[in-house]
């Protein structure tokens, strides 16, 4: 049987996974929903947040799990994911970025701007004045993040999301092709993507090639509008 280590992206918590992770476990597999530092149920000041204290966190939670792990990274996790698999790759069966930011080394998602949309996402959002947080409005939350979800659901997340703190939203990530590069890569795209659009996404699999891409006919968050899928292609990683 398999472990599952998932990790949500920007403003999210590890609740975002609460349709995926019983029908990983009830085909025998393990899912572990992870809430990284200042998410979820696992808050501390905003200022604290950092992107190496994500990683951290998840590298910490992997090494209690006695044989390698599938990694699944939704959105801004894949800076997080990525620089785990650096870390430690030997702890990592597959690495799989869920519509998710798999930026090379030292690169920045602004490189990436010719392939975003007209009004992207991140000029959307709102700076806190300290400058340690950002927020999106709510009226433009439902379109971007859950455009194919129901009602119900975008009710549900948006009550549960957070200010996100702006360090690991600033932060690159430094891989190597010895550690990074050696662990078996898959790419989840999500065709009709607000957030990360599909012309973004396929940019960032030409540069960095995948074992696997699977394809999902879905908006950004396809644990909610489309789990079934979801889990079925995460499932075809399992052991």
């Amino acid at each position: 049987m398999t472990t599952f280590v998932l990790v949500h992206g920007a403003y999210h918590g590890g609740w975002c996974y609460e349709k995926i992770v019983p029908l990983l476990e009830a085909q025998g597999h393990t899912a572990i929903a992870v809430d990284l530092p200042g998410h979820g149920d696992n808050r501390i000041p905003v200022g604290d947040v950092t992107l190496a204290g994500y990683v951290d966190h998840v590298c910490t939670i992997i090494e209690a799990q006695d044989e390698p792990v599938v990694l699944v990274g939704h959105s801004l996790g894949g800076l997080t994911i990525s620089s785990v698999c650096e870390r430690m790759p030997g702890n990592i069966a597959w690495v799989v970025y869920l519509t998710a930011m798999m930026l090379k080394s030292g690169q920045e998602r602004s490189e990436l701007a010719r392939y975003d949309n007209p009004e992207p996402m991140t000029a959307k959002r709102v700076i806190a004045e300290d400058g340690l947080s950002a927020t999106m409005p709510a009226e433009i939350i439902p379109v971007t993040f859950y455009d194919e979800c129901s009602d119900e659901d975008v009710a549900n997340a948006m009550a549960r999301l957070v200010p996100q703190a702006t360090n690991p939203i600033m932060s690159t990530v430094t891989t190597t092709p010895e550690k990074f590069g050696s662990v078996k890569r898959a790419y989840i795209e999500c065709l009709r993507d607000n957030a990360i659009p599909i012309a973004m996404q396929r940019a960032m699999i030409e540069a960095q090639p995948c074992d696997k891409v699977f394809t999902i006919d879905t908006d950004h968050s396809p644990f909610y509008s489309a789990p079934e899928d979801l889990a079925a292609h995460l499932l075809a990683l399992a052991d």
